[in-house]
């Protein structure tokens, strides 16, 4: 894809001025003092002897601190060049956090059109109740922006690449216009992961992962993190973590310590592979429509160029018959595993508009231009001629089907 950005290991965060790389394996870590085990403990326990009255040392209860956990926070807070992390049971409980954090009855948020469908239920369905309303805006549209932020905005939620239509935001100047308006700018990075994207970098204020996505990237756990270098913000987000009791298990934060060594080997296949299919399919007759930030044909291109280190894994697509067609599709592919999440080592494809994005009201779904015919595809590490393949024979079929009606 070719890129300008520019990545800045050396900083406060990072004094030795490691690469991303070695920071994805060593971060956090340090050999068992009792045993010298390489590999963080998993610490699977309540509580936490104390040695006296008000004596500890720094753990009382895993509901509030655990030292598999905390490891794993110390690791994301590197990647991303932040002071700061809190992980969660899931990407959600994260989302509420912040929301609990940050929000009160009268509040409001301004966020981006296409978000997560989880994010959209929370807000809409959740928060609602309590008096906190909310605006989904083209945040791409600088103008549409600004004008959404009012007096009662305590954030702007943005989520670049979008899911599932990979509209891109600028975080710059989503960050200038928030800041502008003394308010705060969050951006959800959990379809780029820090080894794409450094939200931070770009004056972001906050920045939220579902670990259970590219971070962790074996399908093996859920979870979710807040980052940030702001002390007060931190401190409130572990405050309604341990009121609430939302804290990642030791188990799933283990796991996710071993998954998120090699983030950065695997962004750097997982857009490789992408980008392969991606060509194929701008390539296929049966195809309507492509977005994928790595084309050219991409309606960002440049600005993917700019902010991004690459594509990414995510690719949106429509296939020559709409819905009926979409679904044929999916219902055909025997690689592809027709599945509810993304960011794993394998292929993923999704119906978004009766899967992740089915509790999202239609008419935002229009607005944010996802179609019921929209497919999305997690590319995986597979072999991309592997993927390639399975796409074609699935289309093939559906070709196949389409001519057997005309007959």
């Amino acid at each position: 894809m070719g890129n300008s950005t520019v990545l800045d290991f050396h900083s406060d965060t990072n004094p030795l001025g490691q690469s991303f790389d070695t920071l994805a394996l060593h971060a956090g870590a340090v050999a068992d003092p009792t045993t010298g085990a390489l590999l963080t403990p998993i610490y699977q326990t309540t509580t936490f002897r104390q040695e006296a009255v008000g004596q500890d040392k720094g753990f009382t209860y895993s509901r509030s601190a655990n030292p598999t956990v905390s490891a794993l926070e110390s690791r994301l807070a590197a990647l991303e060049g932040a002071e700061f992390c809190s992980c969660y049971a899931t990407g959600l409980a994260a989302t509420t956090v912040l929301c609990l954090a940050l929000l009160k009855a009268g509040d409001h948020v301004v966020a981006s059109q296409a978000v997560y469908g989880g994010t959209v239920r929370l807000f809409n369905q959740v928060l609602a109740q309590f008096g906190v309303t909310v605006d989904f805006v083209d945040t791409a549209d600088e103008a549409a922006l600004a004008a959404a932020i009012k007096p009662q905005t305590r954030f702007v939620f943005i989520e670049t690449p979008a899911n599932p239509t990979l509209k891109l935001t600028d975080i710059a100047v989503a960050a200038r216009i928030a800041h502008q308006a003394k308010t705060l700018l969050v951006v959800d990075n959990t379809l780029l992961t820090p080894a794409l994207q450094r939200p931070l970098d770009l004056q972001a204020d906050v920045v939220l992962h579902s670990t259970t996505k590219f971070i962790e990237g074996h399908n093996a756990t859920v979870g979710g993190a807040l980052i940030t270098s702001d002390s007060e913000l931190h401190e409130k987000f572990a405050f309604i973590r341990n009121a609430i009791g939302v804290i990642q298990s030791p188990f799933p934060a283990w796991l996710t310590l071993q998954g998120v060594k090699t983030v950065g080997l695997r962004m750097a296949q997982h857009s490789a592979n992408a980008l392969k299919v991606a060509q194929f399919l701008e390539s296929h007759p049966r195809v309507t429509r492509i977005l994928y930030p790595g084309l050219e044909s991409f309606p960002q291109f440049e600005l993917a160029k700019k902010q991004q280190t690459n594509g990414g894994a995510l690719i949106a697509f429509e296939v020559e018959g709409g819905v009926e067609a979409g679904v044929h599709l999916m219902n055909n592919v025997q690689l592809c595993a027709l599945a509810e999440n993304l960011g794993s080592a394998e292929t993923l494809i999704t119906h978004p508009a009766s899967m992740t994005h089915a509790d999202v009201p239609a008419s935002q779904r229009e607005l944010a231009g996802i179609t019921d015919g929209l497919v999305r595809l997690s590319v995986g590490l597979e072999d991309p001629a592997d993927i390639i393949r399975d796409l074609s024979l699935a289309l093939a079929k559906g070709e196949k089907g389409k001519q057997g009606k005309v007959a």
